[in-house]
C-alpha cells in the first residue's frame, strides 16, 4: 500500500487565528500560551521543526518553567537544535526586559514595613542569579528605601562581606536603618553558621555607629528566610 503523503505543517498552513502573531492581534497577548509567545521571539524554526515545536522543546527542557528558562545562558539555549546565537540573545533580552519591568516601581521610594516588603523590593535584583550576592537595603527613619546597594558577589555558594564597605555607604547615604540580603542559589533558605556570624558582627558594628541592622533576608526565587521573623536577630 502506498504511504499517504503528508501535507506541509509549517505555521503558514495554519488557520490565521491560530498563528501566534495573528492570534495576538486578533485576541490579545493574554490569549497566547508561553510557547506561542516564545515562538514570536524565535521567528522561524529549523528543517523539519516549526518555530512552535522548537519553542515547546525549549520550555520542556526548562521543565516548563519561565523561572528556569530565565536562568539559561546564550550557550545553554544554543544547545537546542535550531537555536543560534541571534535567537538565543533575543530570548534572553526579552526575559531581561520582563525582569526590569518588575524592578521599576511607580513609587520611587518604596517603604518597608515587614520582611515581605524587603523580599519583594529585592526580588528583581536577585532573581535568577547563579552566583551568591550580598546586598544592603538602606532606609531612612520612616522606613522609606534610600538605596539598594550590591556589596559583594562570589561563587555559587559563598561571598565575602566587608563591614567597612557596608557602613561607608550607609553613612554616605545618611540612612538610619539597613536590611542585609543575600541569596542562596541552591534554593536552601536555612542560614549557615557563617550567615549567623556575619549578622552578629554587622549588628554590633551598626550599634556603634547608630545604624540599626533591622533584618537579614536569605533570598531564593520562591521563598525567603527572615532573621527578624525567626527571632534570631542579635
Amino acid at each position: 500500500m502506498k504511504e499517504e503523503q503528508k501535507g506541509p505543517t509549517g505555521i503558514y498552513t495554519w488557520a490565521e487565528e491560530d498563528r501566534p502573531r495573528e492570534k495576538l492581534l486578533l485576541k490579545g497577548k493574554e490569549a497566547l500560551s508561553d510557547a506561542e509567545l516564545l515562538t514570536i521571539l524565535i521567528g522561524s524554526g529549523s528543517a523539519g521543526v516549526s518555530a512552535l515545536d522548537l519553542s515547546k522543546n525549549i520550555l520542556k527542557g526548562s521543565e516548563n518553567s519561565l523561572d528556569k528558562l530565565g536562568k539559561l545562558s546564550v550557550r545553554d539555549l544554543m544547545k537546542f537544535k535550531g537555536i543560534g546565537e541571534a535567537k538565543a540573545i533575543s530570548i534572553i533580552a526579552a526575559l531581561e526586559l520582563g525582569r526590569r519591568r518588575r524592578e521599576n516601581s511607580p513609587e520611587s521610594k518604596p517603604r518597608i514595613r515587614c520582611s515581605r516588603d524587603a523580599y519583594d523590593i529585592i526580588w528583581p535584583l536577585l532573581a535568577d542569579q547563579s552566583q551568591e550576592q550580598f546586598w544592603v537595603i538602606m532606609m531612612n527613619r520612616a522606613g522609606f528605601v534610600v538605596k539598594k546597594s550590591l556589596i559583594s558577589q562570589g561563587g555559587v555558594d559563598q561571598t565575602s562581606v566587608d563591614p567597612r564597605v557596608i557602613f561607608k555607604e550607609a553613612i554616605s547615604e545618611l540612612c538610619s536603618t539597613i536590611i542585609l540580603v543575600h541569596n542562596h542559589p541552591s534554593g536552601n533558605v536555612n542560614p549557615s553558621k557563617e550567615d549567623i556570624a556575619i549578622t552578629r558582627k554587622l549588628s554590633q558594628a551598626g550599634n556603634l555607629l547608630d545604624i540599626k541592622v533591622a533584618d537579614h533576608i536569605i533570598f531564593t526565587n520562591h521563598r525567603y528566610y527572615s532573621f527578624l521573623d525567626e527571632d534570631i536577630m542579635p
